[in-house]
């Protein structure tokens, strides 16, 4: 038997491991796992270049609950390690960086979580949730002898021989009262799904029955998967593969993927992952806890906004880099370099991978688009480098349902729609049917229109127009459609600017002031007689508002319209020259509301009495 003092400075080291190692207790149960896993994949190593002798045999690594004394055990049958060795490695070199880690976090919240692989802390982990900890190891080098190493979590261990007779190591941990939870098999068995579903040794995972002896307990359940599909080459992988793994990464999500991309670095990092592209809703909403990011398999962290550019997280799968540090520190990983030049790279691969399917296939490119535009547009938002890719991509699609890249449409309407400042106007509906004889109007003077109804269409608009130079975008119901595209000067006025203050003060009455402005425009007489319309500034600010940020004063302001009187429509000069004033008045009423009703601005009351004046004047 042998005694000693684990090397460390300051006597309160273990309190200090027990609140801050990590932000989550729980990540205890990673990290013992992984260690029993790399004790396994070394032993595989060593057997394969003849320096380990004899069989491997069954190489899983076991949980096991034992409910009856209050321990958890994860066993592996991998290296093993002498008593010379756990004075090396769990005794010394562990807390080589001891005093460093005292000093810089024993003034510190929780907040500021250390990180495994800075101090080589990650056996220690377990003291977060046990009282004490009991190490039984056989290691495989021929003659050894197995050893028994514990502590209660205190600086002070011991030492001695033990009687296991089987290659490995046993981490047995008496949990600690505040920390029963992790007896309990259903939570166990959720964290191993979690953080261990991918590990590259199956792990099997059981409650000790009663009577039966730890190391007699035979668990024959494995809860992961060692060979997930983003280990394996591409080239042996067909669509079915990749939609299953899908099924397992989702189980509850019933819908397929549209398509995937297989991540596969080695320089100048190594990165491998498959990111798959939902049918992303309209209703804009960033998902979380969509992609999850894993170090050599090892389950990192599944929060990933700010972690990847925000627009990827509308993606979901796995991406997998020994170059991500094993850190549940999210500030941290922020920071890291290696992770910035990730996100930089599959950033490129993505925006790569849509002009490959774009270019190949462009029919089912778009037939896609309506699914992956919100993806696309927040992405060349957001990412200077996605947009100057996506750029080629980037679809508008018109009223007719016609696709164009943002190249084509520029060469569509240059020469119809630049109007006499020689400014090139993309004319835009929200909705078909709400603007549906705006939309008409336009198409009457051979103008296209396209449809923008994403809800980061605005901000997306807003871009384009800096992007593409002395072009204007405006809703079609902004104005009537030639004031928004004037090629000419207007055609004069039938009604006189004294008629016309004359008739101004009637319009007036027929619509609340502080919603509505009237103004009079000399247009043709087969436009119609009064439009609503909405001007595009103060639209596009209200949109903007409802994202948030630097316009939501916007968002408080009233809805503001223009009622545009045709001052050359005959019903207009017939409505001045009525002499009854109160069947003027009804006239004009009538009109204004019909204006009203077109753009469904006419509601309740105001729509009853509009009713029973129609039948009224039809009688």
């Amino acid at each position: 038997m042998s005694t000693g003092k684990i090397n460390v400075q300051t006597e309160n080291i273990f309190p200090i491991i027990k609140k801050f190692l990590y932000s989550d207790h729980e990540i205890f149960l990673r990290e013992l796992v992984s260690n029993a896993v790399d004790a396994t994949q070394k032993l595989k190593t060593l057997t394969a270049i003849g320096e380990a002798k004899g069989d491997l045999g069954d190489i899983k690594v076991e949980v096991i609950i034992n409910k009856e004394v209050k321990t958890l055990t994860i066993r592996d049958k991998g290296i093993g390690m002498t008593a010379e060795e756990i004075e090396k490695y769990i005794t010394q070199i562990a807390f080589s960086g001891a005093e460093e880690f005292v000093n810089k976090y024993k003034d510190k919240t929780p907040e500021t979580n250390a990180i495994i692989g800075h101090f080589g802390l990650g056996f220690y982990s377990g003291f977060m949730v046990a009282k004490k900890i009991e190490i039984f190891s056989l290691s495989h080098k021929e003659g050894s002898k197995a050893v028994r190493w514990e502590c209660d979590g205190s600086p002070e261990y011991t030492l001695v021989d033990s009687d296991k007779t089987t290659r490995g190591t046993d981490i047995v941990l008496h949990i600690a009262e505040d920390s029963e939870e992790f007896l309990e098999q259903e939570r166990i068995d959720h964290l191993l799904q979690k953080y261990c579903k991918f590990l590259p040794v199956e792990i099997k995972f059981g409650t000790k029955k009663e009577g039966e002896k730890d190391k007699e307990v035979e668990v024959d359940n494995v809860i992961n998967n060692p060979s997930p599909a983003w280990t394996k080459k591409p080239a042996d992988l067909n669509d079915e593969d990749y939609k299953a793994f899908y099924r397992e990464l989702y189980p509850m999500n019933f819908e397929d993927p549209l398509f995937h991309i297989h991540l596969n670095v080695d320089y100048p990092f190594n990165l491998t992952g498959i990111l798959y592209f939902p049918r992303i809703k309209k209703s804009f909403e960033i998902q979380k806890d969509k992609i999850q990011l894993y170090s050599n398999q090892v389950f990192v962290t599944d929060s990933v906004e700010n972690i990847v550019p925000d627009f990827l997280s509308l993606l979901q799968g796995v991406i997998d880099s020994p170059d991500i540090p094993l850190n549940v520190s999210r500030s941290y990983l922020q920071s890291d370099s290696n992770v910035k030049k990730i996100a930089a790279h599959i950033t490129k691969k993505v925006a790569d991978k849509l002009e490959e399917i774009f270019k190949k296939d462009r029919a089912d490119f778009e037939s896609k688009w309506e699914d992956i535009k919100v993806f696309v547009q927040y992405g060349m938002l957001s990412e200077e480098k996605f947009y100057e890719k996506a750029q080629k991509f980037a679809l508008l699609k018109n009223t007719e349902g016609v696709y164009s890249t943002l190249e084509e449409y520029a060469e569509k309407v240059k020469v119809a729609q630049t109007d006499k400042d020689n400014r090139v106007i993309y004319l835009y509906t929200t909705n078909i049917e709400e603007q549906h004889s705006f939309i008409e109007t336009a198409k009457e003077r051979g103008y296209d229109v396209i449809v923008f109804d994403s809800p980061i269409d605005s901000h997306y608009i807003n871009q384009l127009e800096q992007k593409l130079g002395n072009t204007s975008f405006v809703r079609v119901d902004a104005d009537v459609i030639d004031k928004i595209i004037k090629k000419e000067e207007s055609q004069p006025s039938k009604l006189t600017e004294e008629e016309q203050n004359t008739l101004k003060p009637i319009v007036e009455e027929t619509v609340p002031k502080e919603k509505f402005t009237v103004v009079f425009e000399s247009l043709s007489e087969k436009d119609a007689p009064m439009l609503i319309t909405k001007p595009e500034f103060m639209r596009r600010m209200k949109d903007m508002s409802a994202m948030g940020g630097g316009m939501a004063f916007y968002g408080s302001m009233p809805e503001m319209h223009n009622l545009v009187v045709n001052s050359n429509h005959p019903l207009i000069s017939k409505i001045l020259n009525e002499k009854d004033l109160d069947k003027k008045k009804q006239l004009t009423k009538q009109t204004a509301d019909l204006a009203m009703l077109s753009q469904g601005l006419l509601k309740g009351e105001e729509l009853t009495k509009f009713i029973k004046r129609s039948v009224d004047l039809i009688d």
